[in-house]
């Protein structure tokens, strides 16, 4: 395990944060919910599956508190919260009561109604599952009208002598941003990187060309996010259009942006698109020998994170560790408007 890894760990067993774990049923996640209780990573809660009621014994030997849907009385709550906010999208009566005693949407209403810190999913949901579930009860962080994600990727020594951890974004959920959705994607990964690395966020917007080198419709639209964030959150340490040797690389770029705060020595990078941020991660992760710890999902009002459905114990145990770090409400980074 990193070092980096063994530290999220650690920092996320001086917290005690509640975590939900509504895949019960999954025995990647009951080892991993035995492994975190045993270790006191986080306090698991392990929501129950009224549809596969022969997984209760194994997730009730765990000895961590387990929730019946069908039995809380949570769940009359939950149904007129759905009805509430989703009505008026078509949502009818029986389908909600349903929603309610279904484990995903039982454990998102109650990091909904902070009964507890988190919660982690996506070993068996799909991501879309999992971010409408999240997005329908918890929704986005004040000042962020885009949820997304980041990869976070451990990395061997480049600019100095140890390990590096650099977050890339959006690798896994927005397609094709806007300006105003790359402001909020990055805004969403400082504060994240701050609760999660636990060093100071540089962040670089990444593109083919450097303040100027060259022109284009993308160039553009990254010089409008970097103004907008520069407005919203005047404290960050921003900087783009930047190509990537220019951001990672000081040499480079004392070359190519002389006097910047942020060039050579970035640990965000924020792609313009889908596809540069998830061909990016992946080339850096299978070429370049960089472990990806992710998708994260960001910009929530409350975390609800995504997993890989390929997941490890050891992954799932990963992610509620970084949950636990995105559940600390005192980040030092603000989600400026």
């Amino acid at each position: 395990m990193s070092a980096f890894l063994e530290g999220v760990r650690a920092r996320a067993s001086a917290i005690g944060a509640r975590i939900v774990f509504p895949e019960s049923a999954d025995e990647r996640t009951v080892r991993a919910v035995a492994s975190l209780a045993r270790q006191r990573i986080v306090r698991p809660v392990l929501v129950l599956d009224p549809a596969q009621p022969g997984s209760h014994a194994a997730a009730r030997a765990t000895g961590v508190e387990c929730i019946d849907p069908e039995r809380d009385p949570r769940r009359l709550a939950l149904t007129a919260t759905l009805l509430e906010l989703r009505r008026h999208k078509g949502l009818a009566d029986a389908e909600a009561e349903r929603l309610a005693t279904t484990p995903l949407y039982f454990a998102d209403y109650l990091v909904r109604t902070d009964d507890v810190d988190g919660c982690v999913a996506g070993a068996v949901h799909t991501t879309s599952d999992v971010i409408r579930a999240a997005l329908w009860l918890v929704g986005p962080a004040a000042g962020v009208r885009t949820v997304s994600s980041a990869f976070y990727m451990v990395a061997a020594p480049f600019r100095g002598a140890g390990a590096e951890v650099l977050t890339f974004t959006d690798c896994a959920v927005v397609p094709y941003p806007t300006a105003s959705q790359l402001a909020d994607i990055a805004i969403a990964a400082a504060a994240d990187r701050a609760r999660i690395v636990g060093d100071t966020p540089r962040l670089a917007f990444l593109s083919f060309s450097t303040r100027g080198s060259a022109e284009g419709d993308s160039v553009t639209m990254i010089r409008a996010a970097v103004e907008e964030v520069r407005r919203r959150a005047p404290d960050l340490a921003v900087d783009g259009e930047l190509q990537g040797d220019a951001a990672l690389v000081p040499d480079v770029a004392a070359r190519k942006a002389p006097g910047s705060s942020v060039a050579g020595h970035a640990n965000v990078l924020v792609f313009p698109s889908l596809d540069a941020g998830n061909i990016s991660y992946k080339l850096v992760q299978r070429v370049g020998g960089a472990v990806a710890i992710g998708p994260i999902v960001q910009g929530l009002r409350r975390p609800c994170s995504d997993l890989s459905r390929g997941a490890t114990s050891d992954d799932i145990i990963n992610v509620a560790a970084i949950t636990a770090l995105q559940s600390v409400r005192d980040a030092a980074v603000s989600l400026g408007r």
